[in-house]
Parts: C-alpha cells; structure tokens; sequence
C-alpha cells in the first residue's frame, strides 16, 4: 500500500507547469489542468503548498 502524499496536489501543479511551457505561458490554454488542482486544493482544504499560486491562475480564468 503506497502513503498519501504529503503534497496533495503536487501532481496538478506539476501538470500546469507543463501545460504553461507547451504553451507559451498562456494560462487560457491550460484551463483544464488549473481546474483540476483547484479541485485538488478544495479537497484537501488548500492544505498543500502548491495551492498557493493557485489565486493568481484563476485571476487569468475567463469568467462566465
């Protein structure tokens, strides 16, 4: 049995940080994967570093 990890959501931000240097940093293009650690960060009550930048990458989320 493996352990949880201790970052939470060290995978989804990972993934955003991918998805921004395939993309030229346009935070649009990686709409998914910032919902994704979103969704991570509301799970474990932004109990995870990596929920910190977080803030700034739904500021760049189009509202609808």
């Amino acid at each position: 049995m493996t352990q949880p990890s201790k970052e939470p959501c060290k995978k989804e931000a990972c993934d955003i940080q991918a998805c921004l240097s395939k993309n030229n940093f346009i935070a649009q293009r990686c709409l998914k994967v910032i919902e994704k650690l979103e969704a991570c960060c509301e799970k474990c009550s932004y109990n995870s570093t990596h929920c910190g930048s977080l803030s700034g990458l739904l500021k760049q989320k189009p509202k609808v």
